[in-house]
């Protein structure tokens, strides 16, 4: 693993786990939608141009985050690449996400004096580690990509 491994976020599976078929990942990775999760894992579309897309919106923060994957059977790697949309500050940013984001009011307590209130938070990592478990899991190599798939 050299440094731009570490930078880009990827990761191999633990030694002795057998890779599965492409159509096993594809299916783990689907499995992890769920009621209890706040994102949606879906079938990518020709617009989209991968194979998978995981996406989360947020909108008391105006905050939307897409992780693309893209199946690599010859190679047993998922390769994904994260795209982040900010209106708040008008950004758009991609590559490997690490955002930590939260919104807070400001109010009086029962003491009268002033405190902050947490309105919202977002964790990239609460949509990106069970992606990233899921294709090691299957054996399969977790590369995190910077500029396309």
């Amino acid at each position: 693993m050299g440094i731009f491994d570490r930078l880009t976020g990827t990761r191999s599976p633990a030694a002795g786990v057998a890779a599965r078929t492409a159509a096993e990942v594809r299916a783990a990775l689907l499995a992890v939608n769920g009621p209890d999760v706040p994102f949606v894992v879906r079938n990518g579309a020709p617009s989209d141009r991968a194979d998978l897309v995981a996406m989360w919106r947020v909108p008391q923060l105006r905050l939307t985050v897409r992780t693309r994957m893209r199946v690599v059977p010859a190679r047993h790697e998922v390769r994904a690449l994260d795209e982040e949309w900010d209106a708040r500050r008008r950004e758009y940013s991609r590559g490997q996400v690490t955002t930590v984001a939260w919104d807070w009011t400001i109010e009086r307590g029962p003491n009268g004096l002033p405190r902050r209130t947490e309105v919202a938070r977002f964790d990239f990592a609460e949509m990106k580690n069970p992606l990233r478990s899921a294709v090691l899991d299957a054996g399969w190599t977790w590369r995190g990509v910077v500029f396309r798939l």
